[in-house]
């Protein structure tokens, strides 16, 4: 009975590999720049107040200007971006960069990057302390 219930190795469906953390960030972070590059970049400061965070408190979040930065960024406003929130050219090129060593992998039919590896390296560790930094002087100097 065991080998009725066994399937020659020929006819099992190929294993599509799932897609894994990295993969998902690079595809969400492109697809955000996406939605930038979508949006008018003159009428992106109206509108109504998105955020949770700053609705609740009236300060702004760590990511509070991630959008219009990104937005003017893929509308080449570099001076306007950097405006928005200094960390969103930093962003964009971390998520292209990721995009990038994915779309490799995948090509390459190797493993994608670490993501847990990738965010435990001293560049993105000293990364993340600037942008939490800036964030937390921003939202004290807004009091």
């Amino acid at each position: 009975m065991s080998t009725l219930l066994r399937r020659p190795a020929g006819d099992l469906p190929p294993i599509r590999p799932r897609l894994g953390s990295a993969e998902a960030v690079a595809v969400l972070g492109v697809l955000g720049l996406g939605v930038g590059a979508l949006l008018s970049p003159y009428s992106i400061e109206d509108g109504p107040v998105l955020c949770p965070f700053r609705r609740l408190t009236g300060l702004p979040c760590p990511g509070c200007g991630m959008t219009r930065s990104w937005v003017y960024l893929t509308h080449g406003w570099w001076q306007d971006s950097f405006l928005a929130h200094p960390f969103g050219a930093v962003a964009a090129a971390t998520v292209l960069t990721l995009a990038v060593l994915v779309l490799r992998a995948r090509l390459r039919r190797t493993r994608p990057p670490s993501l847990d590896r990738l965010v435990r390296h001293p560049v993105a560790i000293g990364l993340v302390a600037a942008w939490l930094s800036f964030s937390l002087v921003r939202a004290v100097l807004a009091l």
